[in-house]
């Protein structure tokens, strides 16, 4: 008689468990998502310490960072931008760090605007107890998401905004 009794071999689950592992990291890479950080050059360092916790294996929250690191170094307008274009059709999500100093950058308003045209999904992040009372006027006008700085989240504001573009 034929056996099909639905017994796996040693080898079989071997098979298994590695298929398993794959698919699972696959998921884990799903996740990760690329993001252009906007942020006043007078809020630098607060941006570093964002940027580290996503970094940490401590937590769930992870993307790879897009953005510019190292300001260019020219006066040229259309340099600049062209530099930061290409920096933003790299992510798929713009966070912009919110503070005064943000509300008040003409590059700031730029970039959130890039990447509204070029269909990013774009979302406002600010440390503290509520946002400050003044945004950039972007986000009035196209009614974009303001979350604090928490993992959780910023990390389900940057899954939602990815899926809107």
């Amino acid at each position: 008689m034929g056996g099909g009794g639905g017994h796996y071999s040693f080898d079989d689950l071997g098979d298994i468990e590695r298929l398993a592992k794959k698919e699972i990291s696959k998921a884990s890479e799903a996740v990760k998502r690329n993001v252009f950080i906007c942020f006043s050059r007078h809020d630098l360092n607060e941006v570093n310490l964002l940027r580290g916790q996503a970094k940490s294996e401590k937590n769930d929250f992870e993307f790879s960072d897009r953005s510019v690191k190292v300001p260019f170094n020219s006066e040229n307008a259309d340099y600049i931008k062209r530099g930061i274009r290409e920096k933003i059709d790299q992510a798929s999500v713009t966070i912009v760090y919110l503070t005064d100093n943000s509300a008040k950058s003409q590059w700031v308003k730029w970039e959130i605007e890039e990447s509204l045209r070029k269909g990013k999904g774009v979302i406002g992040v600010y440390q503290g107890i509520k946002p400050p009372s003044k945004l950039p006027s972007v986000f009035k006008e196209h009614k974009l998401k303001v979350v604090k700085w928490s993992h959780q989240e910023l990390s389900n504001a940057i899954e939602k905004a990815s899926q809107k573009r």
